[in-house]
């Protein structure tokens, strides 16, 4: 048997070269599955590939998100009765789910939101909403029932032309609770 080390270390040195080459193969083509914005300068290969990772963890996140969404829609159109609760202060009166309700006293304006218990992005987009119209939100709290949860923050408008802003802040927040265009 004749065994010659040249020969097994050009083996080893070419199959390494292989898995190099390979692993180069893969790293380019998940980098390029993943959106980026064009880099001044060039990009390491950790880099890279934490980039993927927080890509893929931003998915899954907006995944749920859409998935909570997609639950509460569901929940909210697909039955008539059950989509109904009975507040406190009128037990009588059943509002329809999701019901928001908004309340400007000077530069306070105050929200209540009722959603279905799975329907908390309806809370987070309107926290966004009102960071983008520049109210300032100063508490946020919840509470939850059988049925429903019922949201409320309390924030802070500018002092300049209230009634105005006031007006197209709550103006947005129904137009999203009711999807009225």
């Amino acid at each position: 048997m004749d065994h010659n080390p040249n020969s097994s270390k050009a083996g080893r040195k070419s199959g390494e070269k292989n898995r190099r080459n390979q692993m180069k193969a893969l790293y380019s083509k998940l980098n390029s599955l993943v959106p980026h914005q064009p880099p001044m300068e060039m990009v390491s290969l950790a880099d890279q590939l934490e980039g993927a990772e927080n890509y893929i963890k931003k998915l899954q996140q907006n995944l749920e998100e859409m998935k909570q969404k997609k639950n509460c829609l569901m929940e909210l159109y697909s039955s008539n009765s059950s989509s109904k609760i009975s507040i406190n202060s009128n037990p009588g009166e059943p509002i329809k789910i999701p019901n928001i309700e908004i309340h400007v006293t000077g530069s306070a304006l105050d929200v209540v939101l009722i959603t279905g218990p799975d329907c908390q992005f309806m809370f987070t987009e309107i926290i966004r909403i009102l960071h983008q119209e520049g109210a300032e939100v100063v508490n946020a709290s919840y509470s939850v029932t059988d049925r429903s949860m019922i949201h409320t923050i309390h924030s802070k408008i500018g002092e300049c032309a209230l009634e105005y802003e006031a007006g197209r802040i709550s103006e947005r927040l129904r137009k999203f609770v009711y999807g009225v265009n």
